[in-house]
């Protein structure tokens, strides 16, 4: 999921500095999305683990 984010960063960008604003904007909402449900998982992962009693491994 992280991935999709940074995909329609990198898609925001490239449209940006081409000067497709409706597009860019767009890319960047849908990254800013993406990236902000990535981290709600990432924090309900850690959370659940945690009350499991599991260590995280590295």
């Amino acid at each position: 999921m992280l991935r999709w984010a940074l995909v329609f960063l990198i898609v925001a960008l490239i449209a940006a500095i081409l000067g497709f604003s409706g597009i860019a904007g767009a890319a960047a909402g849908i990254a800013k999305i993406i990236f902000f449900i990535f981290v709600v998982l990432l924090v309900v992962s850690l959370i659940a683990n945690a009350l499991r009693g599991k260590s995280p491994k590295l």
